[in-house]
C-alpha cells in the first residue's frame, strides 16, 4: 500500500513538473504582437513532434492556428509561414532584414562560410563563384561530358537479374557523380571520404548537442576529417602545379577568376555543393524512378522522348547540350517529382532585427520557417494535386509562377538547379532507354523530414529488349 501511495505521489510530482516547465516555456514567449502558437518544452521545444509527425503536425498547428504561427524547433524560436504570398515576400526581401537562419547544426556541419550561411556582399561573391562553375556554358563545354561518361560507366551493369536497392544506387551514383565534378575521383580519396559524408549528412538535421553518440557530435567530426582531408588535396595541388580541370580546380584558380576565395571559403563551397547536390539528385532520381513505374503512360511518354533522340544518334555518341535541350518531358517529369514528393519542404530565414511581418511583431534573432511543402498540394495552384501530371509543367510559363518555390526564391534560388537538371535527365536517359525494370516487395516510403525508403527500395532490373 505505501509503495502504491509513493508511486501515485511521484506521478503527480512530475505530472506537476512537467506542466509547470510548459507553462513557464508559454509565458517566456507570450510577447506582445506574436502570432498564436505553442512552444513546447524548454530547450527542445516542438523539434520532437515536429521531426516524428513532419506535416501532421504542421497540418494540426495551422489547422488550430492558421497558415502563420510560432513554434520553437530544431533548438530555435521559429515562426511558420504556410502563405505562399507571404513566404515569396520573405525569401524576396532579404536587404530588409530576413537573412538565412539554418539550424545551428547545419551551420557547424556545413561550415559558417558556405553560400546558404552568408548574406550581402558576402552572399553576392559566393553565389558568383558558384555560378561561373555551373553555368550553361561550363555545363555545355565541360560538366555534361563528364556527367555522360559517368552515367553510362555507372549504369552499365545494373541488369544483371539481381534485386537492387534503388535508393543505395542514386545515392551512390549522385555522390560519385558529384566527387567527379568537384575533381575528387581518385579511389582512394573517394573510399575514405563517402563514410564520412554520410555521417555529415546526418548530423545537419539533429539538435546541436555535442554528446557522444549523437548524430550531431559524429556530423561534427566528420567534416573535420573531410576538411582535413580538402586541405590536403588542395596542398598536393598547389604543389604540383598543375592546372585541373574540374571544379576545385576552378575555385582554386586565382590568375583569371575574378571571385577569388580563400581556403576556407572553397572548403565549405565544395561540402555545400556536395551536400545540396546529392540530397536533391539522389532523392529526385529515386522518386521519379517510383512515380514513373507507378504511372506507365508517364513512362511511355518519356521513354519515348529519349528514344527519339536516341534514334538520331550512334550508339557511342553522349547526350549533348542540343539533346538536353530537347527533353523537354523530362524536364516536367523531374518538376513534377520535386513538387510531389517534395524534395526540399522549405527554407529557413532569421530576422536580423524587429519587424514587422502579416501583422504581427517577430522579435529580433527569431527563425522564419518558410514552409513550401503545402503549396505543392494546394489544389487552386496545382489541380488535382495528388496526381502525377508532368504535363502541367509543359506550359512554358509554369516554372516562372510567383508561388513555385520548388528550387527556392529570390537571390537564394538554387545555383545548381540546372546542373542537377542535366544529371537526372542523363540518368534517366540511359535508364529509360537500355533497362525495364519492377518494384519488389513494396517497400515503404517516408517524405518527412527526409523523404527515404528506410529498408531501401528494391526493383529488379531487365534489359529492354
Amino acid at each position: 500500500m505505501a509503495v502504491f501511495v509513493f508511486l501515485a505521489v511521484g506521478a503527480v510530482l512530475v505530472l506537476c513538473v512537467c506542466t509547470a516547465l510548459l507553462r513557464w516555456n508559454e509565458v517566456r514567449y507570450m510577447k506582445k504582437g506574436l502570432p498564436p502558437g505553442t512552444m513546447g518544452w524548454p530547450v527542445f521545444g516542438e523539434t520532437t513532434e515536429f521531426l516524428k509527425q513532419g506535416p501532421n503536425f504542421m497540418k494540426n498547428q495551422s489547422a488550430r492556428y492558421g497558415s502563420f504561427f510560432k513554434s520553437h524547433i530544431l533548438g530555435c524560436p521559429t515562426i511558420v509561414s504556410m502563405d505562399p504570398e507571404v513566404n515569396r515576400y520573405i525569401l524576396m526581401n532579404e536587404a530588409r532584414g530576413l537573412v538565412p537562419g539554418y539550424p545551428q547544426s547545419m551551420l557547424d556541419i556545413l561550415g559558417k562560410r558556405n553560400i546558404a550561411a552568408v548574406h550581402g556582399t558576402s552572399h553576392k561573391h559566393m553565389r558568383g563563384a558558384l555560378l561561373s562553375l555551373v553555368s550553361p556554358t561550363m555545363i555545355r563545354d565541360q560538366l555534361l561530358p563528364k556527367i555522360d561518361r559517368f552515367m553510362r560507366s555507372h549504369l552499365a551493369h545494373w541488369d544483371d537479374g539481381s534485386i537492387i536497392d534503388l535508393q543505395d544506387k542514386t545515392k551512390q551514383m549522385a555522390l560519385l557523380s558529384s566527387l567527379m565534378q568537384i575533381g575528387i575521383d581518385s579511389s582512394s580519396i573517394s573510399q575514405q571520404f563517402i563514410p564520412e559524408f554520410f555521417k555529415l549528412v546526418l548530423g545537419t538535421l539533429s539538435l546541436p548537442i555535442d554528446l557522444p553518440g549523437t548524430n550531431y557530435r559524429r556530423g561534427f567530426q566528420a567534416r573535420k576529417n573531410i576538411v582535413g582531408m580538402l586541405r590536403e588535396l588542395i596542398e598536393e595541388r598547389r604543389a604540383s602545379q598543375e592546372a585541373q580541370n574540374d571544379m576545385l580546380g576552378s575555385l582554386m584558380r586565382s590568375d583569371d577568376n575574378k571571385y577569388k576565395l580563400n581556403d576556407e571559403e572553397i572548403i565549405d563551397q565544395v561540402i555545400t555543393v556536395m551536400y545540396s547536390g546529392y540530397e536533391t539528385v539522389s532523392t529526385t532520381s529515386m522518386m521519379a524512378m517510383k512515380y514513373l513505374h507507378d504511372n506507365p503512360s508517364v513512362l511511355h511518354e518519356l521513354r519515348e522522348e529519349h528514344l527519339r533522340i536516341r534514334a538520331k544518334k550512334r550508339p557511342e555518341d553522349p547526350v549533348d547540350w542540343d539533346d538536353l535541350k530537347a527533353m523537354r518531358f523530362t524536364r516536367a517529369v523531374i518538376f513534377e517529382t520535386s513538387r510531389l514528393a517534395t524534395v526540399v519542404n522549405g527554407v529557413l530565414r532569421k530576422t536580423t532585427k524587429d519587424m514587422e511581418l502579416n501583422g504581427f511583431l517577430i522579435p529580433k534573432g527569431w527563425r522564419i520557417y518558410v514552409y513550401t511543402r503545402e503549396i505543392n498540394y494546394n489544389p487552386r495552384l496545382y489541380p488535382d494535386p495528388l496526381a502525377f501530371n508532368p504535363w502541367r509543367w509543359l506550359d512554358k510559363s509554369a516554372e516562372c509562377r510567383n508561388y513555385n518555390l520548388i528550387f527556392g526564391g529570390g537571390t537564394r534560388q538554387c545555383p545548381g538547379k540546372e546542373l542537377g537538371i542535366a544529371e537526372i535527365s542523363t540518368f534517366l536517359h540511359y535508364f529509360v532507354t537500355r533497362y525495364r525494370w519492377e518494384e519488389i516487395g513494396g517497400d515503404k516510403l517516408m517524405k518527412f523530414p527526409r523523404v527515404e525508403a528506410p529498408n531501401g527500395l528494391h526493383i529488379r532490373v531487365s534489359p529492354s529488349c
